[in-house]
């Protein structure tokens, strides 16, 4: 079931710029998001990319409920995010890594007996959502203690259980991993994975491809105001073709001519035994089966190509 969908959104800025003479300036308009339409279905992890200035934060916004769309159609489990503002709030959650829902001078717990109230959760419900979220996060020790005496990968787990208190059904994640350790990170993405798998939908925001290629499954990418790629992050990777990358260890120096007539291309090479090589995958053992025959081979890796090499190639 769609749980999110955009039509033709746009957000259009009016601004000035100063036109000749001291008292005359130009209108001109910023499209931000220019005709973006995409569905997103329930119960998945959607990340929503592009580089900055591509209208992603503007796109989250609207989502959101905090911008009205200057045209379009926009509806999120049914309401208008910021016709039905009200309404719809209580159905949302939202992790903002570089923003902080908790207060700084108290205890994590406090805030959340003051969200408890915000959003008119039982009693006996709150209680067992809370323990169920700090066990799953493991943050029992660092409850009673001010915000701003923990660390970031302890605050960010508490800014989740902050946005799960009230069982959202979709949650809006912004670099939910910035600054965090690899374990803190791990521990971040272990818990959407489980909140996830009981039906919570995720749409994510981030510069960090890591959290995109652990999480998501549908991918949406913005620049300059226009959607230029909706799809699975499997469809993603073949946006460059069927490539694979061949890291080489060689005992010695490959003979003169040892590639000639092979379909790859030596995209790296650090020294005359190391080398990687980009490969069609339609013939990948027979690629292999070649370089092991052309060339004494101590060490062979195939990978996929980074994603940062076709998230460029996207953008650009």
């Amino acid at each position: 079931m769609r749980i999110i969908v955009a039509e033709n959104l746009r957000k259009t800025y009016k601004t000035y710029k100063k036109a000749a003479g001291f008292f005359k300036r130009e209108t001109t308009y910023v499209h931000a998001v220019d005709g973006v339409s995409f569905a997103i279905e329930e119960g998945v992890v959607c990340g929503l990319l592009g580089p900055n200035g591509a209208g992603k934060s503007t796109t989250v916004k609207m989502l959101c409920g905090a911008l009205y769309p200057s045209d379009g159609r926009l509806e999120v489990m049914g309401f208008s995010p910021a016709s039905d503002r009200k309404k719809y709030v209580g159905h949302i959650g939202a992790v903002f890594g570089q923003k902080s829902q908790l207060i700084w001078d108290i205890p994590p717990i406090e805030s959340y007996k003051m969200n408890r109230a915000i959003y008119g959760i039982a009693r006996a419900d709150y209680k067992s959502i809370l323990d169920e979220l700090v066990a799953l996060l493991d943050v029992a020790d660092v409850l009673e203690k001010p915000t701003r005496a923990l660390s970031l990968g302890e605050r960010m787990k508490c800014e989740f259980i902050m946005a799960m208190l009230h069982r959202p059904r979709v949650v809006f994640l912004d670099e939910p991993t910035i600054g965090l350790d690899v374990i803190a990170k791990a521990g971040v993405r272990e818990f959407i994975k489980k909140m996830n798998g009981r039906g919570t939908t995720f749409i994510l925001t981030t510069h960090d491809l890591a959290d995109v290629e652990q999480l998501a499954e549908h991918i949406i990418i913005i620049n300059h105001g226009k959607k230029v790629f909706d799809d699975s992050l499997t469809h993603l990777r073949r946006r460059l073709g069927d490539k694979k990358l061949i890291e080489l260890t060689l005992n010695e120096p490959p003979p003169p001519g040892a590639l000639e007539g092979m379909v790859v291309t030596v995209t790296g090479q650090s020294s005359a035994f190391k080398m990687t090589l980009e490969a069609d995958t339609r013939d990948i053992s027979g690629c292999i089966e070649s370089l092991f025959s052309r060339m004494s081979v101590r060490d062979i890796s195939v990978k996929e190509p980074p994603m940062e090499d076709i998230i460029t190639a996207l953008y650009q």
